[in-house]
Formats: C-alpha cells, sequence, structure tokens
C-alpha cells in the first residue's frame, strides 16, 4: 500500500514537472524591434497614398528613418490625409517644383517629439525642417483644451487625431489640411497700373493747347501783305514825283 502511494505521489511530481517545462517552452518571447519605417506606419493606418508618394519620391522618407533609427531624433509628423490633398486647387501640386514639394512636405514635420499635450507649450511660431525666416514658413499652434489648431497665413487646420506615437520619439497626427506655407504659396502682387503717357497728356491740357487758330494766322498774314504792298505804293510815288 505504501509502495503504491509513493508511486503515485512520484508520477505526479514528474507530470507537473514536464508540464511546466512545456509551458515555458510554449510562452513566446519579446518581438523583434525593428527599425521605424514611416510609410509602413502610413500605410498601415490607410487614408495616406499621396503622402506615402511625395515622401518617396522627395527620399524625405529616408531622411526621417535615418534621423529616427541612427540619430535618435524625435520628430513629430503633422499627415494630411488623402482628402486633404484633393481639397487642394487642381493642379496645385503639379504646379510646384521639386525643392517647392520638398520644402512643402519638410513643413509638416516638426524636429521634436511632440505629445497632444506638450503642444500647449509651445512658442510662436514652431520650428520645422523646412528651415527658411519666419516670415517665409510661419507655422503657430494654439490650444483649446484638447483642440490643437494650426496656422500658416493661408491654410487654418486641427489636428484631427493620433495616427501613431511611441511616446518616446516619434508621434504622427492626423490634419485636415495641407498646410500651405506663405514662402511657397504667397498671392503674387497684382501688376502695377501703366504710368499715363506724355503726348496725351500735352493734347488734354488746355494750358498746353496752340496759343492761335489758324484763322487768327490767316488774318495775321493778310494784314502783313497789306502793309507790304502800301510802302511799295509810297515808294513808287516818291519815285514818280522826283
Amino acid at each position: 500500500m505504501g509502495s503504491l502511494v509513493l508511486s503515485s505521489f512520484l508520477a505526479i511530481l514528474i507530470s507537473l514537472h514536464f508540464s511546466r517545462t512545456s509551458a515555458q517552452t510554449a510562452a513566446p518571447g519579446p518581438a523583434p524591434s525593428g527599425p521605424t519605417d514611416i510609410t509602413a506606419i502610413l500605410k498601415k493606418a490607410g487614408q495616406y497614398t499621396t503622402l506615402i508618394r511625395l515622401l518617396k519620391s522627395t527620399q524625405l522618407d529616408d531622411q526621417i528613418n535615418n534621423a529616427l533609427n541612427k540619430e535618435n531624433q524625435g520628430i513629430t509628423i503633422l499627415a494630411p490625409t488623402d482628402k486633404a490633398f484633393s481639397n487642394l486647387k487642381a493642379g496645385t501640386m503639379n504646379s510646384l517644383t521639386e525643392q517647392q514639394k520638398f520644402q512643402l512636405l519638410q513643413f509638416h514635420v516638426i524636429p521634436s517629439f511632440l505629445s497632444v499635450l506638450q503642444f500647449q507649450t509651445l512658442s510662436n511660431p514652431v520650428r520645422t525642417e523646412a528651415g527658411g525666416s519666419n516670415r517665409e514658413f510661419p507655422l503657430n499652434v494654439t490650444t483649446s483644451g484638447s483642440q490643437v489648431n494650426i496656422t500658416t497665413g493661408l491654410t487654418d487646420a486641427t489636428l484631427a487625431n493620433t495616427v501613431y506615437t511611441d511616446n518616446t520619439q516619434l508621434a504622427v497626427y492626423q490634419v485636415d489640411q495641407v498646410l500651405r506655407p506663405l514662402g511657397i504659396f504667397r498671392p503674387s502682387a497684382p501688376p502695377a497700373a501703366p504710368a499715363p503717357s506724355k503726348s496725351k497728356k500735352k493734347a488734354d491740357s488746355p494750358a498746353e493747347a496752340p496759343s492761335g487758330t489758324s484763322e487768327e494766322t490767316s488774318v495775321k498774314s493778310s494784314g502783313t501783305l497789306l502793309v507790304n504792298f502800301g510802302v511799295a505804293l509810297l515808294a513808287a510815288t516818291l519815285l514818280s514825283v522826283s
């Protein structure tokens, strides 16, 4: 009887040991952390086809990925949706040079990590990767409670939602408009009105009109002929008398 109890106890211990070992083997380990890829993040979120295409054509996606993965730089991206690009006037993007497209995308990148709450502590104008003077690329942020509003002097936009954040280095926020900087989209000044021609001034000015009419000139000429004729007649008379 004692042997049977002892054998049963040993069998239970062996069973528990193997069950624990199997459970530890089956438990998944932490997923390997691969390099951050901004286009992959946007693709997974959907509705950013135009932005992804522009990031790739300007190679700004490579610069962002290098800054995140090699330089450990914090970055905040204000990501316009496909609808935001479609709201632009027809032909707007096609009218830009490659350099202007690059600067436009840089204008949507802030070179530091910002949580939603940190937008409340920003000083205007906010510096972006577009650089340049504040008059050319001004980006101003105002907040009202949890709402974040952005203005560029030409565009008023709102942070719609958080697309992605790792809470330390990268934050991507959806904006409902393409942020148009003054340095690229400033309206051209209207052409100056042509100066009036001098000849027209003379023709319209009564002060510069001719001093006499053709009729007055004719009268003066007739008087001169009569005087000359009188002088000649007087001279002939005097000669005949002498």
